[in-house]
């Protein structure tokens, strides 16, 4: 067994940081701010698969619910590891990166893992319906010498590196390849939106993997004998979350085919932007006992309704900051419907505009900082600079990050998500947070989601779910809750919202419908 990774150290944050703040307010701004000193289980996220694979080698690692297919944990790793042989005879060695292109199937984690073990971190993308010239893009980005699709999608892939199908049996040793991997070499490589239309590549470590995967509540509780679905698209960061949280810890991944609430109905756990969710109805998932949803704001009556049946937590952070890196399991009684406390090893800082340290209860941006902090945007150093910054908090050359998420720090020591800077709109010359109009309107009676988007400087528009919502009432909330320039000009009840391929609201869809319709008409408009 790998000997366990070392837990970041406490360390005091510097005195004079503090000073501004009022002597209640500095304990309390640095206890809120740190989460837990944990020492995590391995190094390297893979050997965690690996322990489980040694000791119960006919356990079922995953079902494919589309194909019918099933691989045991001893078969995946030896298929892995003919993987990472083939890599490693190909010249692929730690800090190089490998293309995944692949659709949600058993073939997908045969190259994923093998390209773990063979030192290199893996680089998904949906072949599906990722545009070619996106995937290019990747590939030239992370500079990837091999790709591994499946027999499938040879044609679907970009001309230049080496294709490999990962479902055309590969001959290879049926051990592991001797190879010199680090907790610092790269994880994998996911690509963000990028405001210049071209998507950034994100690495992130193994180190990073493991610190939210292998301790609590990351973990999610998993262990052998439960199943984890597999709902979202393998180039999103969550979709790490499913697959190397579940096999992490000897459980089986259920990958869902075209009905996501199949795979959901066999599941004992549940990943998911709140948006996948929604669709999910908890009534017919008797058998599922904890929820996590990240990756957007989570309505407070979908939080509400799956928390009354299991385990629910509702968690924030962006790639850069490793999946998640607050967490908080949510009580329906609660006041409030908040994103937690820092997890393990990791530090959330709430500052002002000069990064100075915000009172309790002042509303400022979010930075996060220790194990959380990602590696970087591949060949980006203006965009680096702009969004990773020295800590001077925990010191020691390590990196904060900034991550754009509006918050605060609540009396008892919760964070308050309070949107993104980017969702703060200037709306008649006033500052409107849209995400807090949406608030407002999810508490009207019937109305399970709602997205606000600026229409133009003078307007604002607002999507509610489902179709029979009462939108004259739905306005008159906000009309009563809020000040007259946070108003939306218009209300549309739809059955459900547009997603994205990562399983996000599709806001630029939203848009284009509310540009399409008659400004003044507040009418009821079926998807």
């Amino acid at each position: 067994m790998q000997s366990p990774s070392r837990a970041t150290p406490r360390q005091t944050w510097p005195e004079p940081l503090l000073h501004q703040l009022a002597p209640a307010d500095r304990e309390l701004v640095k206890r809120f701010g740190t989460g837990p000193s944990v020492e995590v289980p391995y190094g390297l996220v893979h050997r965690a698969f690996e322990a489980h694979a040694a000791t119960a080698p006919d356990a079922v690692a995953a079902i494919d619910v589309g194909t019918g297919d099933t691989i045991s944990y001893g078969e995946l790793d030896r298929q892995a590891n003919a993987v990472a042989h083939q890599l490693v005879t190909a010249g692929i060695r730690p800090g190089d990166n490998v293309a995944l292109f692949v659709r949600r199937s058993i073939p997908m984690l045969v190259g994923l893992l093998g390209t773990l073990k063979a030192g290199a971190a893996y680089v998904p993308q949906d072949v599906g319906i990722t545009p070619l010239p996106q995937l290019a893009h990747v590939v030239a980005t992370a500079r990837t010498r091999v790709i591994l699709t499946t027999s499938a999608h040879l044609d679907r892939v970009p001309e230049g590196p080496h294709v490999w199908a990962l479902d055309t049996p590969s001959p290879g040793a049926s051990t592991a390849p001797e190879v010199a991997s680090e907790p610092a070499d790269g994880c994998y490589v996911l690509f963000t939106s990028g405001t210049t239309g071209k998507p950034n590549g994100v690495k992130v470590t193994h180190r990073n993997v493991a610190n939210i995967l292998l301790t609590a509540p990351g973990s999610l509780g998993i262990r052998p004998g439960w199943r984890v679905a597999q709902l979202l698209n393998v180039a999103f960061d969550m979709a790490a979350w499913e697959i190397l949280g579940c096999l992490s810890h000897g459980a089986t991944l259920v990958i869902r085919g075209t009905d996501i609430g199949a795979a959901a109905r066999m599941a004992d756990v549940l990943i998911a932007t709140p948006t996948v969710l929604s669709v999910v109805d908890p009534a017919e998932c008797s058998q599922v006992k904890v929820v996590a949803v990240a990756g957007e704001p989570c309505p407070r009556p979908l939080a509400d309704r799956w928390a009354s049946r299991c385990d629910f937590f509702n968690s924030c952070g962006p790639t850069e900051t490793t999946i998640v890196n607050t967490m908080q399991r949510h009580d329906p009684s609660a006041i409030r419907l908040s994103i937690g406390r820092p997890t393990p090893n990791n530090t959330v800082y709430v500052l002002d505009d000069e990064r100075k340290l915000c009172a309790i209860g002042e509303v400022g941006e979010m930075w996060a900082g220790g194990d959380c902090v990602s590696a970087g945007y591949l060949d980006n150093p203006a965009l680096n600079a702009e969004r990773y910054a020295p800590d001077p908090f925990l010191g020691g050359g390590r990196l904060m990050f900034r991550t754009r998420d509006l918050g605060r720090w609540t009396p008892d020591g919760e964070l308050e998500h309070l949107g993104r800077t980017d969702d703060q709109v200037k709306v008649r010359g006033f500052r409107v947070e849209l995400d807090s109009v949406s608030s407002v309107l999810e508490g009207v009676p019937g109305c399970a989601r709602a997205v606000t988007l600026k229409l133009d400087d003078r307007n604002l528009v607002s999507f509610v779910t489902p179709a029979d919502v009462d939108v004259d009432a739905a306005r008159a909330a906000v009309e009563s809750a809020l000040p007259y320039y946070c108003v939306p000009s218009s209300v549309y009840a739809v059955g459900s919202l547009p997603e994205t391929s990562r399983g996000k609201v599709d806001k630029r869809a939203l848009l284009a419908l509310a540009e399409a319709a008659p400004l003044a008409a507040r009418v009821a408009v079926a998807s």
